[in-house]
């Protein structure tokens, strides 16, 4: 049993049933036990895109470059990273986007990580980047409440999904939050036993959802991104959204844990396993409010097929050896094909004004 089960565990007993959403926080963030504050998860865990391909970030980066001459070529502004990872794709970005005049001098880099562990990853993955093309040195934050004043641009991949989820579970009594309990000396789902509260809005289309159906919502997610829109409809910018989930709201448990890059049962083990959870990017989008334009969500493989991946992999491989050629080829079948990440993946971007993102 890890500490952080027995600190789960203390807490019900005091307590009562946990919402899943409380575990989650739990078992990613614990100051202590927390997955994401006591390991480096990438590459053991999961892969991301940008350690996929160099070709990632580029095209992060130069749609980036693209939104800031849209927006005017402000002299000063924000670029924001939320969730950094090991840096590598705000790494990938800046290279490329130093190629647009007066990017690098304007910028103002910003990375949104409460992992230690992580935090010191990015330090020094971006330490040779900025100080070769003229950054200035990134700052690190804890949340979105710290972000600088002035436009913003903003990037958020595979952010989201480990956000905490309220899950909730149509009973024979009606809907119930989804809870952990323990039963038998092991901690289980269960319905809680009172009723959901009334300032809970679930989807009018789940009325008469059958007795087992289970849906999620993010609080988390929504608030952030409604923060981030207020901010760039007051001050101009964007946010680009790139996540695994769905395009319309829909019902269905999506709650999984991985270790060591395998599935495993999502309450064994808290603090060990990477728990994450599908995104509604039809919840995200709808936090746009006046001065802001949520732009029709597109696939991962559509996104970076319009801004270029086909033309940059064919850059890379002049003068690559046929193994180089190869894996540059693999990486953009992973990237983009309907069978790996080009179709779970999904694209969001959040605009001030008429600004016309590229890729949508």
């Amino acid at each position: 049993m890890s500490d952080l089960s027995t600190i789960i565990r203390d807490e019900i007993s005091e307590t009562g049933p946990m919402p899943v959403a409380r575990f989650m926080a739990l078992a990613l963030g614990h100051p202590q036990h927390g997955y994401y504050t006591t390991s480096d998860p990438l590459g053991t865990d999961f892969t991301t895109s940008p350690e996929i391909s160099q070709m990632f970030g580029e095209l992060v980066g130069a749609w980036a470059a693209d939104v800031w001459h849209q927006i005017g070529s402000p002299v000063a502004f924000t670029l924001v990273e939320l969730g950094p990872g090991r840096g590598t794709l705000m790494a990938d970005a800046l290279r490329a986007a130093s190629g647009q005049p007066g990017f690098a001098k304007a910028a103002r880099i910003q990375m949104v990580e409460t992992s230690p562990v992580l935090s010191r990853v990015q330090q020094a993955t971006l330490a040779p980047i900025t100080t070769k093309f003229g950054y200035a040195e990134p700052e690190w934050i804890n949340s979105v409440d710290q972000l600088a004043d002035g436009p913003l641009i903003i990037i958020a991949n595979e952010f989201f999904d480990a956000l905490p989820i309220h899950q909730f579970v149509k009973t024979d009594k009606g809907w119930r939050e989804q809870c952990v309990v323990e039963t038998d000396g092991k901690l289980a789902f269960a319905p809680s036993p009172t009723p959901v509260p009334g300032g809970v809005m679930l989807a009018p289309s789940l009325k008469d959802a059958p007795v087992g159906t289970i849906t999620e919502t993010c609080q988390a997610g929504t608030a952030i991104i409604s923060e981030l829109c207020q901010r760039i409809a007051n001050t101009s910018g964007a946010a680009l959204i790139i996540d695994y989930g769905y395009t319309r709201s829909a019902a269905g448990d999506t709650l999984q844990a991985m270790r060591k890059g395998k599935f495993v049962p999502v309450l064994e083990n808290p603090g060990k396993a990477d728990l994450t959870a599908h995104v509604d990017f039809q919840a995200l989008a709808e936090c746009a409010g006046e001065g802001t334009t949520a732009h029709p969500a597109t696939t991962q493989g559509q996104f970076l097929l319009q801004l270029g991946i086909a033309q940059r992999a064919a850059m890379l491989k002049q003068g690559a050896t046929p193994d180089q050629a190869e894996a540059i080829d693999e990486a953009v079948r992973r990237l983009t094909d309907d069978d790996a990440m080009g179709t779970l993946f999904k694209v969001l971007a959040i605009t001030a004004g008429r600004i016309d993102p590229a890729g949508f």
